[in-house]
């Protein structure tokens, strides 16, 4: 069972905990598939002052079920909370469209 997805922080400390074990880091990847299609018309709305919903809809996504990974790990580990999360994003473009990678990872720690 994970750990409660509250218990995934981006500070160094828990606030109102104190930190008694520091398990190692934790890590999550999400690929996203972005179709040239959406990409274009993503383009349209942005250059007319609009926002991508769909775009938005899948990183949204992405970012929860990367936390929801990271819970899961942290609760194999034995934690009780992950610390010190981060998340990246990378682009990488093909011919025919490309891929969004978000990488969430932090660090698993048991308090006292």
């Amino acid at each position: 069972m994970a750990i409660p997805v509250n218990r995934i922080v981006t500070t160094a400390y828990f606030p109102g905990r104190e930190i008694g074990e520091s398990l190692g880091i934790v890590g999550a990847e999400c690929v996203l598939g972005i179709n040239i299609f959406k990409d274009i018309m993503g383009g349209i709305r942005d250059i007319v002052g609009g926002r991508s919903g769909t775009h938005q809809e899948a990183l949204r996504k992405a970012r929860e079920t990367c936390i929801a990974e990271l819970a899961a790990e942290a609760a194999e580990a034995g934690a009780d909370a992950v610390v010190s999360v981060e998340f990246d994003y990378s682009e990488f473009s093909g011919n025919k469209g490309g891929m969004i990678i978000l990488a969430g990872y932090g660090t698993a720690v048991r308090f006292k």
